[in-house]
């Protein structure tokens, strides 16, 4: 059994760390509220933008609108968005989202380009061999969409040059605080028949009839039709961070919590060196005395 000092330096040890934990969950679970609210104000728009698209490729001539509506007759090469975070201290949230990406891999035969979203994805992606197109790290806090643009229109060019067949987004889903899953989604081409993107996003009434278009059909959809695509880049991204902020909040609060009950068990284990060395102090100059005595 260690003696007191070392247990009374263990209990030090144990209640310093239990307060940086104690403020890592405080500063987390901040940002996920603003990251909540952020994802709050953008899911609307991105509602709109992914309905919108949805109607203009339901067209009895949608494939041939605009390039990135047609399906391609073969695959050859993909492009698949990670979306992970910068830190760890978030629990399993970085390697279930690498586990999900290398499970999806491994169910295609075709060559895959990543965009890597966040240092620790890029960090497993680099070490698994994987061909990573760009990356981008230290995103700010709170990023806006044009923060987030290049990494869309990056997947775009590439589309629209032919570079690639089909361009995927792998993030995790925010559901709420304490349930949050990745998921892999296929972007491009749009898919109108694609149910999955419909029930994430709760649309739950088509819209009817035509469009008008002014000036002409072929210059607004060279417009809204990137911009529609990379702002599901964005809204991924914002679902990221949400996730991310959440899950490091729980991982937090369950390290405060171990180390609390370590605390404790610490400190009855100091009571009792503690106890040990008086009783036997008090045997010794009991003892002492006796042979004085005598």
């Amino acid at each position: 059994m260690a003696n007191a000092r070392e247990v009374k330096q263990r209990i030090k040890s144990v209640k310093n760390i239990s307060q940086v934990t104690r403020a890592l969950q405080a500063v987390s679970a901040s940002k996920v509220r603003k990251a909540i609210d952020q994802l709050d104000d953008t899911r609307p728009y991105s509602v709109k933008a992914w309905q919108v698209l949805l109607h203009i490729a339901e067209q009895p001539d949608g494939s041939t609108l605009h390039p990135m509506l047609a399906q391609h007759s073969e695959v050859k090469n993909i492009i698949a968005i990670v979306i992970s975070g910068d830190r760890g201290l978030a629990g399993a949230y970085n390697s279930n989202l690498i586990r999900k990406a290398d499970e999806w891999a491994e169910t295609i035969d075709i060559p895959v380009k990543y965009i890597a979203v966040g240092k620790r994805g890029r960090d497993q992606l680099l070490r698994r061999g994987k061909k990573i197109l760009a990356e981008f790290c230290n995103l700010p806090a709170q990023p806006s969409y044009n923060d987030i643009s290049p990494v869309g229109y990056i997947a775009v060019d590439q589309y629209l040059d032919d570079e690639v067949d089909e361009v995927y987004l792998i993030y995790t889903q925010f559901v709420n605080r304490m349930t949050h899953r990745p998921v892999v989604k296929k972007i491009l081409p749009l898919d109108p028949d694609s149910e999955d993107r419909v029930k994430d996003f709760k649309i739950k009434e088509a819209l009817v009839g035509g469009y008008i278009f002014e000036p002409d059909q072929r210059s607004l959809l060279d417009e809204i039709v990137p911009r529609f695509t990379v702002l599901q880049v964005f809204h991924a991204v914002i679902e990221s961070l949400a996730s991310e902020h959440s899950a490091r909040m729980v991982a937090m609060k369950n390290a405060t919590d171990n180390a609390t009950d370590l605390a404790d068990v610490l400190q009855l284990e100091y009571n009792k060196a503690r106890q040990g060395a008086i009783t036997s102090e008090m045997l010794d100059i009991a003892g002492g005395a006796e042979a004085i005595s005598d």
